[in-house]
């Protein structure tokens, strides 16, 4: 085995780069329609925390949080969100990520096949309750931190290693980096909580949860977990670097653009509460059926091209809401009869219903060299939907809604919140939370104005 200096930059030039972004970026250092961008993405991943929070692996979720992760110290307990026990910090943040994780409405990153404001949101809103002073656009700055190393430590470590891994893997260093931000860390503290989130962080595979889906998602419950336990072993004294991601010989090109490329920027809001993969499709169909005045009792046959990950979805007919959100046919057939894709449709009787069910009988899916090499870095598709008139209606080539090919605004990314915060909290606080959470931009504002909002339980 190679010694640890033969495959670390030993410059230290990356190191620098990126601790100095971290532990010094201002908000005059970060472009205004970047600091906006983090505001909506924060809404956005918010509303999916809210809505998440009732169904089951929410609930077991922080119950084992409660059993596993409390603190005996005040110093470094927190709230957990939209709960209000007292735990750990890093047992709150865990909480949060794990349940948000498993609705699977929060936004995402093309380039990393992954997620990341599903740990540094939690991350920001758990540490600002130590902050009372923190203002808007410093806690802004904190997020776009987050999300900008997360990122990056993504990219890095998929163009290293052979597997693909969860997200937890490397947003575990975004969340590092954040709470040394705003715990005041010094470079040399980051620097061993860097290589402590690493080195902890989940490498589990995704295709093993894409092949047989559970509650475990995309590793980001413990991603978060290992990220905030590494900056508190890290300024306790505990050692752990280097994190290769970031000091690794063959690092730096990935580290190379921070700070004059905002990744915060292309982050994707997604529509529907199911796997970005399967979003392509989805929208394909229900754009051919709109146009065409289409109704499902219509279509005779579904056929669904697109690459070679999405078509390993899962194929059938879901019975828990796991399956069904890493689905293909079913998302589909469910846009197709309900016209919509919410908790409803992949929970409860959503998950049999009979026309949704011949449908899928009736979805035939096939890979496609187009789409494959367009992936990761776009997300396509494309469906044909056979009549029983003997019509066929083709889609070509359609990008899933919500990223930088057909963004979302602002009214479309609040009436996305709305509609899964609201139903859970009541329109009064969800109003609250919304208003407070764009008003962050503002010089003079405080986090304690959301902040207030989110640890009371719903």
């Amino acid at each position: 085995m190679n010694k640890m200096t033969d495959f670390v930059d030993g410059q230290g030039a990356t190191l620098s780069r990126v601790a100095d972004f971290a532990l010094n970026l201002t908000p005059r250092d970060v472009p205004a329609p970047v600091i906006e961008r983090a505001a909506l993405l924060m809404l956005d991943t918010l509303g999916i925390c809210i809505a998440s929070g009732p169904m089951q692996a929410g609930v077991l979720a922080r119950e084992a949080t409660v059993k596993l992760y409390g603190s005996g110290d005040p110093d470094h307990g927190a709230q957990m969100l939209f709960d209000g026990r007292q735990v750990s910090l890093a047992g709150a943040v865990y909480a949060a990520a794990t349940q948000t994780d498993n609705l699977d409405g929060h936004d995402g990153f093309n380039p990393v096949k992954g997620h990341v404001g599903v740990v540094t949101v939690p991350t920001l809103a758990v540490l600002a309750q130590k902050m009372p002073g923190l203002s808007g656009p410093d806690a802004l700055a904190a997020l776009v931190t987050g999300y900008e190393i997360a990122g990056r430590a993504g990219m890095a470590l998929h163009a290293t290693v052979a597997d693909y891994h969860t997200s937890g893997a490397w947003n575990a260093l975004g969340v590092a980096a954040m709470a040394a931000r705003l715990r005041g860390h010094s470079r040399e503290t980051l620097r061993e909580a860097f290589g402590i989130a690493e080195f902890h962080g989940p490498r589990s595979q995704m295709m093993r949860e894409i092949a047989s889906p559970t509650m475990l998602h995309d590793g980001s419950g413990w991603g978060a977990l290992a990220g905030m336990s590494a900056a508190i072993l890290a300024e306790s004294g505990f050692t752990g670097a280097p994190a290769i991601t970031v000091e690794g010989t063959g690092a730096a090109t990935h580290w190379a653009d921070l700070g004059q490329v905002w990744q915060t920027l292309v982050q994707y809001i997604k529509p529907y509460p199911v796997c970005r993969w399967a979003h392509a499709p989805i929208d394909a169909a229900r754009e051919l059926a709109l146009e065409h005045g289409v109704t499902h009792d219509q279509i005779e046959n579904v056929i669904i091209r697109s690459f070679a990950n999405a078509i390993a979805l899962y194929p059938g007919m879901p019975d828990t809401t796991s399956k069904a959100q890493y689905s293909l046919a079913f998302s589909v057939a469910a846009m197709l009869v309900r016209r919509q894709i919410g908790l409803e449709q992949i929970a409860g009787d959503g998950l049999s219903d009979p026309a949704v069910a011949k449908l899928v009988a009736q979805t035939r899916l096939e890979v496609s060299d187009e789409h494959e090499a367009l992936f990761p870095a776009h997300r396509t598709a494309d469906v044909d939907l056979v009549l029983t008139d003997g019509r066929v209606l083709k889609s070509g080539l359609t990008h899933a809604r919500g990223g930088a090919e057909r963004p979302f605004g602002e009214a479309e990314i609040v009436e996305k919140f709305m509609g899964f915060a609201a139903p859970v909290l009541g329109d009064a606080r969800a109003g609250a939370i919304r208003d407070a959470c764009l008003g962050l931009t503002a010089d003079g504002s405080l986090f304690a104005s959301l902040g207030q909002h989110l640890a009371d339980p719903v």
